[in-house]
């Protein structure tokens, strides 16, 4: 899992200081994680979105925004409560997700948003 400060997210995610219209930059679907240190649902769930990062390592990656401290990100994005969470696919437009989810949510959403699916669920 990565912080993403406004520096790393025009290089990594999408430079909307050049760009009008959304473009990914990613190497592989993404979700974003808009938080603050003062928030109670931000803080339930950190610790899923730790043990996501590890499990789809390789397969997608987790970023975390400070709202607080990258507030010009959190307003290109028009975030007005927290904690709230993007999906970036590699070939669409993100979707924002807003308020916690159970881990299950976050897996469902991975999978039908991003296409990806759990590692470790198989397929019958």
């Amino acid at each position: 899992m990565e912080f993403l400060t406004k520096e790393k997210f025009l290089e990594k995610i999408f430079d909307f200081e050049k760009k009008t219209e959304w473009e990914f930059q990613g190497e592989r679907p993404c979700v974003i994680d808009f938080y603050a240190d003062w928030c109670g649902p931000c803080k339930m769930i950190a610790p899923v979105m730790q043990e996501l990062s590890d499990e789809y390592k390789g397969l997608v990656d987790i970023y975390k925004i400070d709202t607080e401290a990258e507030q010009e990100l959190a307003g290109a994005f028009g975030i007005r409560s927290i904690p709230s969470v993007l999906f970036i696919p590699m070939n669409d437009k993100p979707q924002m997700s807003v308020g916690a989810l159970p881990k299950e949510g976050f897996i469902k959403a991975i999978s039908d948003v991003l296409g990806v699916e759990h590692p470790q669920v198989s397929k019958n």
